[in-house]
């Protein structure tokens, strides 16, 4: 993985502002990359550049992939740097969850991702999940003691069943959970930052059953986890 300096960030955000004529109207860090918020031709656009050489890298290639198909929308975009539709005001789908409407939030991001899968089955430069099955290896070479070994040997054991018995597969978001469902209040709910990976479309909902991250007495119940798989029914 390879990790820009701040001034080298900086330097990147400019050349691409110059390049696709961005009016930058003030900036913002985060950590995983550089937003520059401003006007190109008098739209309001978002400037993403990213600090990492991660799985987010090419995320413009995939939003353009699913061509505004309940995503944010990509003007332009280049390895580590996308130029977006700015969304307003960009409310979280997390925020629903921790107003107490779960259900409500499971049956936003089920039309997001309804919409999502009207887009073509294109498969651009993207991994599969079977490329990402190695992150269980990876954990179980290291030395960290978080979870149990055991468990970790037979959630990878499951992962590989489940991967080859998928059937119709697809570019997926790859990191649909609540942080990266934002409203607009031209266009709705709105998936953002996608990771782009093929597989078959149950593997969407992972994340989200995961989430929100700060939430763990919600996503931990059992008895909510069954109330979301139950409304995420997509086919």
């Amino acid at each position: 993985m390879t990790a820009y300096k701040i001034s080298a960030m900086t330097d990147r955000l400019n050349e691409y502002a110059r390049k696709w004529n961005v009016s930058v109207e003030h900036q913002v860090q985060t950590t995983t990359s550089f937003l520059a918020f401003g006007t190109r031709d008098g739209v309001d656009v978002v400037l993403k550049v990213s600090r990492n050489m991660t799985e987010e890298w090419r995320s413009g290639q995939v939003l353009a992939t699913f061509g505004g198909k309940g995503v944010v929308r990509v003007f332009e975009y280049a390895d580590g740097a996308a130029l977006l539709e700015r969304l307003r005001p960009a409310t979280s789908l997390a925020e629903v969850v921790l107003s107490g409407r779960d259900s409500e939030a499971t049956d936003i991001l089920a039309g997001v991702i309804r919409e999502m899968i009207t887009a073509p089955l294109g498969e651009p430069d993207a991994s599969s999940a079977e490329e990402w099955g190695v992150g269980f290896q990876r954990y179980l070479q290291s030395e960290d003691g978080q979870l149990p070994r055991e468990l970790v040997a037979q959630a990878h054991h499951i992962y590989v069943q489940l991967c080859s018995s998928q059937k119709k597969r697809r570019l997926l978001h790859g990191d649909l959970h609540h942080y990266n469902v934002l409203f607009d209040a031209q266009r709705g709910w709105l998936a953002t930052d996608p990771k782009g990976v093929v597989g078959e479309l149950e593997y969407e909902i992972g994340a989200a059953l995961r989430n929100p991250y700060e939430c763990t007495q919600i996503f931990t119940s059992l008895t909510v986890a069954e109330q979301r798989i139950a409304r995420l029914r997509l086919r």
